[in-house]
């Protein structure tokens, strides 16, 4: 394998790096740091995140392994510290013998040192997946080779260790990939929205909306922001008033059969505005997106049966997410709400409720918000689990009705994320019989 190049950023041939998180990226981030050159140790709390092969596979590359607590030891000599997704800069500052004097900087951040391809990134509390599957979705239609990673799929870093050239990188990026930029530089930066979200990481909403906006720090003359039309008024840093500035207007024009609501058809929006820029014709990207299935636990049907529609949407783990699902349906809703809560207002949600949903199940966490915002909107219980949720609110259901897992919730009071969730939510469908004898 040829030697890697990197564009910018502080060299790191002969740099001591040290790596906080052994997840995907951070695991990528320590494979690439150690191609490039530099020393590397990767620093791991729990045991378990390692599965005895990968340890083995890393050391033999050279990689230090340290596992336990984070002490202010390990990071004695570092010269660059590099945050895995999640893990809060104010953890490890008080640790660096000279934090103002060390780098600190997320996998994102120093994966794109070494990119040269153009870069569209995508960012918002919602729909960032859904908008860069449509983006890839709509490329690929027109024979261009491209790249669908970040904080979906592949890290960065690993398509950057890997040399595997496309013709384009089309990036999802959280909030937490974003707060510990310095250089990067998206060619065309898509923030989709911004809602209440992650609170239980960001110190607060000021916070959250600052690391967000890092999407634009860098971006100058010949670059393009994609933003809100209700935005349009409005005074944005660190954005540059000689950017590019295009609006998604909440255009009708877009349907496919797998993506329902509103919110929806303005991700398919922003995601032909993005490819616009390029050369592709509005129609080329209606056609590609025609046929799109979606992506999983994303106000996905399941099943329908006996008139009933099932509906998998674990992946509304907020308010707002959870507000988008109930507008998608005119049909009478029961819904399946419930888990660790993040922020918000329920009550906002009140009148929304006595509108559309028919019932509320409520399961695990957060019974008492959700019970108190919405007890006199529609009829509603709570079961511990989600398996007695379900099969109560199923008794209540008739031909016509939308069963929808909708929790607005994080997953980590019952299952190990929200894509657990949602599988355990399909199981129980596909199990479901109306008629027992049959």
């Amino acid at each position: 394998m040829k030697s890697l190049t990197q564009k910018r950023g502080p060299r790191l041939q002969g740099k001591r790096v040290a790596v906080v998180g052994a997840g995907r990226s951070g695991v990528a981030a320590a494979r690439l740091a150690r191609a490039a050159g530099a020393g590397v140790c990767l620093l791991e709390r729990t045991a378990s995140a390692l599965a005895p092969h990968l340890q083995d596979e890393l050391q033999a590359s050279g990689v230090e392994l340290r596992i336990g607590e984070h002490a202010a030891q390990y990071f004695s000599d570092a010269e660059l510290v590099i945050l895995s997704p999640g893990i809060p800069a104010r953890d490890i500052l008080p640790l660096l013998p000279g934090p103002e004097e060390i780098p600190v900087v997320s996998e994102l951040e120093m994966a794109s040192w070494f990119v040269s391809e153009p870069v569209i990134a995508v960012t918002g509390s919602n729909g960032k997946t859904t908008t860069v599957c449509l983006i890839s979705r709509i490329f690929e239609s027109q024979g261009w080779d491209v790249f669908l990673g970040g904080n979906i799929g592949t890290p960065l870093s690993e398509y950057v260790r890997k040399q595997e050239r496309a013709d384009l990188v089309i990036l999802e990026v959280s909030s937490f990939q974003l707060q510990n930029t310095s250089t990067f530089r998206p060619s065309i930066a898509v923030f989709l929205n911004f809602n209440l979200n992650h609170l239980d990481y960001h110190l607060d909403i000021q916070e959250y909306w600052q690391a967000k906006t890092r999407i634009f720090v860098n971006q100058d003359l010949g670059d393009t922001a994609i933003l809100p039309g209700e935005w349009r008024d409005r005074e944005i840093e660190p954005l540059k008033d000689r950017v590019r500035r295009i609006y998604i207007e909440g255009c009708d024009d877009f349907r496919c059969l797998h993506l329902l609501g509103g919110h929806n058809r303005m991700n398919m929006e922003a995601a032909s505005l993005a490819c616009g820029c390029f050369g592709i014709e509005q129609e080329q990207a209606r056609a590609a997106m025609r046929t799109f299935q979606g992506r999983p636990h994303r106000l996905q049907l399941i099943r329908e049966v006996d008139g009933l529609q099932f509906v998998d949407d674990s992946k509304a783990t907020t308010l707002k997410a959870q507000e988008a699902a109930l507008k998608s349906f005119q049909a009478p809703i029961l819904l399946l709400a419930g888990g660790r809560f993040k922020g918000g207002r329920p009550e906002r949600l009140a009148e929304l409720i006595a509108d559309r949903v028919k019932a509320v199940g409520l399961f695990g966490e957060s019974r008492e918000l959700f019970s108190e915002a919405w007890k006199d909107s529609a009829p509603l219980f709570w079961e511990p689990t989600l398996e007695k949720a379900f099969h109560r609110i199923v008794s209540l259901a008739a031909g016509g009705d939308v069963i929808l897992l909708s929790p607005g919730t994080s997953s980590f009071d019952l299952f190990e994320n929200y894509e657990q969730r949602g599988r355990a939510f399909s199981d129980l469908v596909r199990g479901y019989r109306s008629d027992p004898a049959v």
